[in-house]
């Protein structure tokens, strides 16, 4: 093992000094199972490198990402990405409509570039409800040196991820959603993987619980992820104001919050300073939202922030979360507050508020509608438009490089189309450098959390009713937050505008699972079909690409002695270097 490393590391200064400017990153993530007890109850969950959460990944603005992906798990298995913008190469965005899974005791190696990003990101196992048992860390792309903050150095990185939690397992959870039943109330909500801090008799004793150390008048960098299953939680910490200052890759005009909601699949970076008197420790909390609040009462996540200097532990009621009960316009508030902040530069030089997205014309409009489970050929399942999507069995764009017939259609409906809910492969054909408005009309009873790969998206209408033409008018076209991952309240709409200008085939979800799972989906194909033989606008097919579907006959079995599947370049390279090491040995 230790030669195999070895080699992956001159691989990697190779790929660096050969193949860009750009320095290159390697990583090997492991999944496997192991026994943990988050909420007391001992369970499998799913680790990364024995790690429940799994590792951060820190990355740099433009660094080539290279991660060896070990499935030891005993089942299919692929690691998404989500806020990750990969340029020109959706092949490496590990969902089925574009890659073929890694079975059990395989592994394979992904190769993009974080290309002028910057932001908090997290990674997580995008098959077979896994996300509910675990896979998840996150992912954190730092800036350039010569690249400035808006705002002062902070004192230290604070990773948190937080999501509702079933003591079932992932497979069990499937499994009720396949036999027509809801998922229920989670068991609890964990930060960090542990379990909530004793702070009333209600909690059950013995349960290991997350403490956040730090030290009094220092400023923290808080990246707060919700990873969770379906439930938007409420994040605040007690007595400290959250000072909002970047959302997915991108900074926001800094506004003070006490707390806010994240819904699933959202990241936040807080700009939080100890600036209280540690006459005791604090709480962090974490609270469902949009749920009958006295009932989900013991759905809580608790983990103490510690100063250096406290003087006891934390006691007595947690900080109220937001008294909205007869407010309906609260959520819609404090969503649209958040704002860009257009004179920053992000991950170059020039300020992101050059792009004027309010002044493009808008060259289509998508509206895609979606209502409570209903039962489709006998089985409870979710629609965009009436269509449950089914995965393929070919990936969209191996399907196009091998001209397999009938893998998908594109013929999505760019409306709600009266007629009965079917199951389908649909997707949309997409135009390369289009600048589209897609519109969220959530006409379930639960709130949703949206997904686009492959892109960031301005957020610039969000609220409850049916949308119109006439919502248009209550657009914001100047300083929306850009993002990849909105919510939708329930009977409400959100309206956000796309540029088409990352070619590939790009998958289109509800980020809540049980919809996700049921087939809530759908996949954008973006395709420049001018001639470009500069090959500007797509990385070819990778060289380690798996087959599957009709392309089964094409994969050959890999040797489970391998520890690495790489791209042929890459296999040349390793060869030449181990002719080169044998020498020198």
């Amino acid at each position: 093992m230790a030669m195999f490393e070895l080699r992956l590391v001159l691989i990697c200064l190779l790929f660096r000094l050969c193949f860009s400017e750009d320095a290159s990153k390697y990583v090997t993530l492991e999944l496997s199972y192991i026994t943990a007890s988050p909420l007391g109850v001992p369970q499998k969950v799913i680790a990364v490198n024995g790690k429940f959460p799994g590792p951060i990944i820190n990355v740099t603005t433009n660094e080539n990402v290279i991660v060896n992906v070990r499935n030891k798990l005993n089942e299919n298995a692929l690691l998404t990405w989500p806020g990750v913008q990969m340029r020109r190469t959706s092949w490496q965005d590990g969902v089925l409509g574009t890659n073929c899974p890694i079975r059990p005791g395989w592994n394979w190696t992904y190769q993009f570039q974080v290309k002028d990003q910057i932001g908090s990101f997290f990674y997580f196992p995008s098959l077979n409800f896994q996300r509910a048992s675990g896979g998840f860390g996150s992912f954190v792309i730092t800036n350039r040196k010569v690249i400035s903050l808006p705002f002062n150095m902070p004192d230290g990185d604070i990773v948190i991820l937080m999501g509702d939690w079933y003591t079932r397992s992932h497979t069990a959870l499937r499994a009720s959603l396949d036999s027509g039943k809801d998922l229920g109330m989670p068991d609890g909500v964990l930060i960090n993987g542990k379990g909530p801090y004793q702070y009333n008799a209600s909690v059950p004793n013995g349960i290991e619980y997350e403490t956040i150390n730090v030290d009094p008048g220092k400023t923290y960098r808080v990246r707060v992820h919700n990873v969770g299953v379906s439930t938007c939680l409420n994040f605040r910490i007690q007595g400290h104001n959250m000072l909002l200052a970047e959302a997915e890759g991108y900074y926001t005009q800094q506004s003070n919050y006490t707390s806010l909601d994240i819904h699933v699949g959202q990241s936040y970076s807080f700009l939080v300073t100890m600036d209280q008197n540690a006459s005791s420790d604090y709480y962090i909390v974490a609270s469902p939202r949009f749920v009958n609040q006295s009932i989900w009462q013991r759905v809580t996540g608790v983990a103490i922030l510690h100063y250096s200097n406290s003087k006891g532990k934390a006691t007595g009621p947690l900080p109220d979360p937001p008294n909205d009960v007869y407010d309906t316009s609260y959520a819609v508030t404090q969503a649209m507050s958040i704002r860009q902040n257009v004179s920053a530069s992000g991950a170059r030089p020039n300020a992101q508020g050059s792009f004027h997205y309010g002044q493009i014309q808008v060259t289509e409009t998508i509206v895609l509608k979606n209502v409570p489970p209903a039962i489709i050929d006998g089985k409870l399942r979710t629609t965009l438009n009436g269509i449950s999507f089914v995965n393929p069995d070919t990936p969209v764009r191996l399907a196009d490089k091998f001209d397999v017939k009938g893998s998908y259609k594109l013929d999505f409906p760019s409306r709600p189309l009266n007629r009965p809910p079917r199951l389908d492969r649909s997707i949309i054909n997409a135009t390369y450098k289009g600048f589209i408005e897609i519109v969220l009309q959530n006409n379930d009873t639960v709130v949703q959390s949206f997904h686009m790969d492959g892109y960031s998206f301005f957020v610039v209408g969000i609220a409850y009713g049916e949308w119109t033409q006439n919502s248009q008018g209550s657009y914001n076209k100047y300083d929306a937050i850009a993002r990849s991952t909105t919510q939708v309240l329930p009977g409400g709409w959100t309206a956000i505008y796309v540029s088409l200008d990352n070619v590939g085939v790009w998958n289109l979800r509800a980020e809540n699972l049980d919809r996700w799972y049921l087939g809530q989906e759908t996949y954008m194909r973006v395709i420049n079909s001018e001639p470009d033989p500069s090959n500007k606008t797509e990385f070819p097919m990778p060289d380690n690409v798996l087959f599957c579907g009709a392309l089964s006959h094409l994969q050959k079995q890999q040797d489970p002695s391998s520890a690495a599947s790489i791209n042929g370049w890459s296999t040349l390279i390793l060869i030449t270097l181990s002719a080169m090491i044998s020498t020198w040995l």
